[in-house]
């Protein structure tokens, strides 16, 4: 980390330094082997090399010299390039995967193999943002009197550089609603950065006994970096769910034209519904390794299962609620609803009900978390005594929430009770019939 202090009058940095964390190679090590083994041989191994770690040292150090000169994280930098473009080898390597080394973009996890880019692709570097932001603050203008004359000047500056040059946008580290602003992400589009960083996840795993071994060792390596593997694959879902019912925020002077809020379009939505029904609602397979497991007790069931939670969790919220209910008011028939939302999720889950298919484990696990989160919903735990809520949240009971999951509640017990008959697998239909009571139970009145 790189902490400075300085006079709160005049901003002037007094002080600063940079700490270095004892773990910090390992953390690379981890961060570089998940993100870019798939395309770089040289991270195919536990230890790496040391020109190699000096490599990955002299990016983070270039992060930390930012923060002690006054940068601050800059979450959106990385959202002004097109995906497309991370697998452009002449234009990522003489550009980067992101304009800005104060970004949490660590590496470009959207390259694939046959892309062929080399370290300059791959590498965050100080780009175009870090320049530009540096001169705003230190640039020397002495033709100007007064502070009020430079400050006009800089505000007009700043309005043309951005309107020239996408590429300096400014995204804070504070806005949980806006999906260009997050931590750990790529692109312009998380479902397509996050497709391409599954299909190089998917090359890790079945290598992954042989690129961490190490003689003396045990397995406690590859064991290790599977669950890297999945906190990769939880962040990449992450990137997406943050797209359905995400508000973006773009700041604005006066005198610029306009809106500073926007909320994502319904098509950007769907296609973020549609990649979670492919990745994650549909069992992701490829994290299960039964001979990796064996030696290492790698645990897939619960890996899978996190990742689940973490979607159903967050969607079926009274967050997610109350920003698609803030949509449906401001676009009407062009927002994605919380009906049209719940119904694709809904169905997503629950497939098997339609094809009267067996439903397999992983499957039953996700489908009890859905029925669990909506019996939560409607008949939730008391609050802890003393709890606060900030902000203009509007309540489940007085808004269109309890009644759309007690609709939605309604509806799959139907479906249920209409696939049971014809549904002969015995496991199956008692995970159905334990659900459809569950279900039945919390819509009745207390």
């Amino acid at each position: 980390m790189g902490p400075h202090v300085h006079d709160p009058r005049s901003g002037e940095i007094l002080e600063s330094h940079i700490s270095w964390y004892h773990n910090v190679m390992s953390l690379l090590r981890n961060w570089y082997f998940i993100q870019a083994s798939p395309i770089v041989p040289r991270a195919r191994k536990i230890q790496l090399d040391d020109d190699l770690m000096g490599e990955l040292i002299r990016f983070v150090s270039s992060h930390e010299v930012g923060h002690t000169l006054g940068l601050r994280h800059n979450y959106g930098s990385s959202s002004t390039v097109p995906v497309e473009k991370l697998r452009d080898k002449p234009w990522v390597e003489a550009n980067g995967h992101t304009p800005s080394i104060m970004d949490y973009a660590r590496f470009n996890y959207v390259a694939q193999p046959e892309d062929g880019i080399t370290a300059k692709g791959i590498f965050p570097r100080i780009g175009d943002y870090d320049k530009w932001a540096i001169e705003w603050g230190y640039r020397w203008m002495p033709e100007f009197k007064t502070a009020e004359e430079e400050r006009t000047y800089m505000n007009q500056w700043i309005i043309k550089s951005l309107r020239q040059n996408n590429r300096l946008l400014f995204g804070t580290e504070q806005d949980h609603n806006d999906p260009r602003f997050q931590n750990e992400d790529l692109g312009d589009n998380a479902m397509k950065a996050g497709a391409y960083g599954i299909k190089n996840l998917k090359r890790i795993v079945p290598n992954l006994m042989e690129w961490t071994k190490a003689a003396n060792e045990d397995y406690s390596n590859a064991g290790g970096m599977y669950r890297e593997v999945v906190n990769q694959f939880t962040r990449y879902v992450g990137h997406v769910i943050k797209n359905i019912g995400g508000i973006t925020t773009t700041p604005k002077a006066i005198e610029e034209q306009g809106s500073v809020t926007a909320f994502v379009p319904k098509v950007r939505q769907k296609e973020a519904m549609a990649f979670l029904q492919q990745h994650v609602m549909a069992t992701p397979t490829w994290l299960i390794d039964k001979k990796l497991a064996s030696v290492t007790r790698a645990d897939y069931i619960n890996g899978i299962a996190s990742v689940q939670q973490a979607v159903v969790g967050n969607l079926i919220s009274e967050s997610t609620f109350n920003k698609l209910l803030q949509f449906e008011a401001a676009e009407g028939n062009n927002a994605y609803t919380v009906s049209e939302m719940m119904t694709d999720l809904r169905k997503g889950i629950w497939k098997e009900l339609y094809s009267r298919q067996p439903v397999d484990m992983y499957r039953r696990n996700q489908q009890q978390m859905h029925a669990e989160r909506l019996i939560a919903f409607i008949k939730p735990a008391p609050a802890a005594p003393g709890g606060r809520s900030f902000g203009p949240v509007i309540s489940a009971k007085n808004s269109d929430m309890l009644s759309i999951a007690k609709g939605q509640t309604r509806t799959l017990a139907a479906e249920i009770h209409a696939a049971l008959p014809a549904v002969k697998d015995p496991t199956t239909r008692l995970h159905l019939k334990d659900v459809l009571e569950r279900l039945e139970d919390a819509l009745k009145k207390d």
